[in-house]
């Protein structure tokens, strides 16, 4: 069973290594409470230590020479079974993620339709693993290329997306027959362990998926340190993301990393203004703002900036902030004191480089809000590209409002940043739609939408500051996971050199 109940009033969850549940070598856990409400415990889980990671890695190590060589259609056979699990439980699931990170019940449903799409389409990968069959230069001989498995793979994964993310990168992984060791974030380790508990149910062998709670510091650095460990897949932070490089480096084992954004959307002069007001409330709002994908940057035409800022700020204003799992709340909590603290330090960052303060800038600390971690949805205007508000990634409900005097300007403010996750226009003019397409330095470009909202089947990631050139979802992901096997097979009888002797004709 994945947990023991330690009281009548806690519940204690335990770590999946080799294919049992088991507490840490530690004999320690941490608490995982409820940002909307702290006095609700959702569970204890494991404090674990670098015994605990070696011990998942050698389970995963085992594992790997018998997963390896079950056909791809049979791994995938178990990934279809896991889909339909998920589906089934989905509202459950939700609830369960709305309760230990926040965002309200319509977001965390999608979160796990996420995972189910993800799933479903990953394991119909099982039966299109595609090489090539290429014509050799010489007479009698075979030539292709093969997709092989690269081994232990470390997934190392935030808490804002707590099953859509861990999906982008587990199953891909199992589909090309590698084995995994999981270290959730400590914010979400109860959707993290559902996950893997239906992985289970599926029928996923013993020691295949490992799951292994705990701070980045013990846990994290022992999987990124392992020379057994051959794929990191870390989506986090860019700082982060920089010590993962360093560390996993001197092993050679792949990297592969999925980090900042700070996101615009760029709103020319013949936008349809209601929409891109919907865009941008949801964009810069929705999961409190707590996406790599959020739209944190607005950069407006002169002639309709005043128009929209003022139908932005009401509609902001109006927006209700509350417990994610009441159906009236459209935005939540942040996910902890600590990132609630990061918002109310970049409000105060703005006001001093002289940014107006067009609504929100305040914690909400009185009333339905004293027990967790919430603060106003809130809109800078006026602001300077340079201003740190502007070119730091806050990770919070905080939108920066720029104005700008043409198109040409618009792309030059959204690139002149560290980043390039996503960028997002609202035109009329296709002219300009597909110059932007092509002029910003993004790995994901919208017209007329958000900067949110990937689809399962097209390349996810970004460029600059945003990752090290890999992708996932899509078919992009079996590159992380997968290594390419050139196969040549010579039936001439006899020696041929490549490139020295040539064929008769």
């Amino acid at each position: 069973m994945p947990m023991r109940t330690a009281t009548a009033k806690t519940t204690t969850f335990d770590n999946f290594i080799d294919g049992a549940w088991v507490p840490s070598a530690s004999g320690d856990t941490f608490e995982n409470r409820n940002p909307a409400n702290t006095d609700d415990l959702v569970g204890d889980f494991q404090k674990s230590t670098a015994e605990d990671a070696a011990q998942a890695i050698d389970a995963a190590r085992f594992a790997y020479e018998r997963w390896r060589l079950v056909p791809a259609p049979r791994r995938a056979e178990l990934l279809f079974r896991a889909a339909q699990l998920i589906a089934d439980r989905k509202e459950s699931l939700a609830r369960d993620m709305t309760r230990e990170m926040g965002k309200v019940l319509d977001e965390t449903r999608g979160d796990v339709q996420e995972a189910i799409d993800m799933t479903f389409f990953m394991a119909g990968e099982g039966r299109r693993q595609y090489g090539q069959t290429v014509p050799s230069e010489l007479r009698d001989k075979f030539a292709m290329s093969i997709r092989q498995p690269v081994g232990v793979s470390a997934i190392i994964t935030p808490w804002n997306f707590p099953m859509a993310i861990p999906s982008w990168k587990i199953v891909p992984a199992l589909v090309c027959g590698n084995t995994v060791v999981f270290k959730p974030a400590t914010q979400t380790p109860l959707s993290a362990l559902n996950f893997v508990r239906i992985l289970e149910e599926a029928g996923i062998p013993r020691g295949v998926v490992n799951l292994v709670t705990g701070g980045g510091g013990e846990v994290g650095s022992a999987l990124l340190v392992s020379d057994t460990v051959r794929v990191v897949s870390f989506t986090g932070s860019t700082d982060v993301g920089r010590t993962v490089a360093e560390r996993a480096g001197p092993s050679f084992k792949k990297v592969h990393l999925e980090m900042g954004g700070k996101n615009v959307v760029m709103i020319m002069d013949d936008a349809d203004l209601d929409l891109a007001v919907e865009g941008c409330l949801w964009g810069g709002f929705g999961t409190t703002g707590q996406r790599c994908t959020a739209a944190s940057r607005v950069v407006v035409h002169e002639s309709v900036y005043k128009t929209f800022l003022e139908e932005f700020v009401a509609r902001a204003r109006a927006l209700r902030v509350g417990d994610g799992l009441d159906p009236k709340t459209e935005m939540g909590p942040s996910v902890s004191e600590g990132q609630l603290q990061t918002v109310i330090k970049y409000v105060d960052i703005g006001l001093k480089e002289g940014a107006k303060l067009a609504c929100g800038g305040h914690a909400l600390t009185t009333g339905p809000y004293a027990r967790g971690f919430f603060h106003e949805p809130t809109i800078f205007a006026d602001v300077a590209p340079s201003m740190r508000i502007a070119q730091e990634e806050i990770f919070g409900p905080v939108v920066s409002v720029i104005p700008c005097r043409s198109f040409e300007e618009a792309v030059a403010i959204g690139n002149g940043v560290q980043y390039g996750l996503s960028a997002s226009i609202y035109t009329r003019d296709m002219n300009r739609a597909f110059s932007a397409m092509r002029d910003m330095d993004t790995g994901i470009f919208y017209v007329n939408a958000p900067t949110i909202g990937a689809e399962v089947h097209l390349p996810f990631g970004g460029t600059k500051a945003t990752g090290n050139g890999h992708r996932e979802a899509g078919t992009a992901a079996l590159d992380v996971f997968s290594e390419w096997k050139s196969v040549y097979v010579d039936f001439s009888g006899r020696l041929q050199r490549a490139q020295i002797d040539t064929a008769d004709l």
